[in-house]
């Protein structure tokens, strides 16, 4: 798989990654602990090197996961996870105090049985904490040699020139896709004037980009999206629209609405990697398949221009959560 490196860090990686968070969290009840693992040793025999997980996923349960499926390629790996809430549990709300990262550093180091966080994301800003503190204990880290690059997760444009002051931002990950694209507004020039990279979470829009979910689609009581406005049953007959728009560019490019989604992402910057995440294998080569798709800038106009008359109904996060991003 092609490769890219996240801003002027110089931290390489598979331009696309593997968002890990729903093997243990969020989407309903998790896979068998095994069918995680080989899903997970499949990405890396097809050029994944790029693998994202978080203490708070599970809690705790992702990172072990992880530890144990990737050890035996370890060192061919880039390994992301996070630091930031109270005792690794969202619903607890935010903790980037100093004596936290560290622990959580240490936490998270054995439980991926490993000796260096590859990249250590903030994962929200916690506006308690000064964000020269949350940078200077990571770059810390870093002079220790636990940590090799520092991260920021849906941070706001002053969050990400604080701490880049103070530790270099190898990448921000936050949602991008076409169906959520208020990064264009400031954070991107933002990125490219620091060189800082971006990692696109939920670049397939928490999987309403592939085409599988329509209107009736029935989610698990434990699924996350059953709070998010974006997935009222109403809401998600609007926006078929941008799903009817991907599929006849699919149709056109001999490709998939997830392929066509992707694509464009990685046509948007060469510093842009998306991390799709899914259980499936044949989800997972289709996502992979993307990094095929090509478009010419006519094309990229065409899809732009169409783009442009959809209106994406609902907000992408409820409330209380909505509070946590862009400070």
């Amino acid at each position: 798989m092609e490769k890219r490196v996240l801003g002027k860090s110089g931290l390489e990686v598979s331009a696309l990654g593997l968002g890990c968070m729903g093997l243990s969290y969020a989407y309903g009840p998790a896979p068998d602990k095994q069918d995680a693992i080989k899903l997970l040793h499949a990405a890396v025999q097809r050029g994944v090197t790029f693998f994202d997980t978080a203490e708070a996923y599970g809690p705790f349960k992702n990172e072990a996961l992880l530890g144990e499926a990737l050890a035996p390629y370890r060192d061919q790996l880039v390994i992301a996870t996070k630091f930031g809430f109270a005792d690794g549990e969202v619903n607890k709300g935010v903790d980037s105090r100093p004596e936290n990262i560290r622990k959580v550093a240490e936490a998270s180091l054995m439980r991926l049985k490993t000796d260096r966080i590859d990249l250590f994301y903030q994962h929200r800003v916690d506006t308690n904490v000064p964000m020269e503190e949350v940078a200077g204990t990571v770059k810390d880290l870093i002079s220790e040699g636990k940590v090799l690059h520092f991260g920021l997760s849906e941070a706001g444009v002053q969050s990400i020139r604080k701490a880049h002051a103070v530790q270099p931002v190898a990448a921000l990950q936050s949602e991008y896709s076409l169906w959520w694209r208020e990064p264009e507004k400031e954070i991107l020039p933002t990125l490219e004037e620091l060189g800082i990279g971006l990692v696109a979470f939920s670049p397939l829009g928490k999987g309403f980009l592939t085409g599988a979910i329509n209107a009736n689609t029935p989610f698990d009581k434990t699924d996350f999206r059953n709070v998010v406005p974006r997935f009222s049953a109403e809401n998600r007959s609007a926006n078929q629209a941008m799903v009817d728009l991907l599929n006849n560019i699919a149709r056109e490019k001999q490709a998939t609405p997830a392929q066509i989604a992707l694509a464009w992402l990685l046509a948007q910057k060469p510093w842009i990697v998306p991390i799709p995440g899914t259980t499936r294998l044949h989800r997972l080569e289709e996502n992979l398949g993307a990094s095929h798709v090509a478009f010419s800038a006519a094309e990229l106009t065409k899809i732009e221009e169409a783009a442009a008359n959809i209106k994406i109904e609902g907000a992408r996060y409820p409330e209380h959560l909505q509070k946590r991003v862009g400070n």
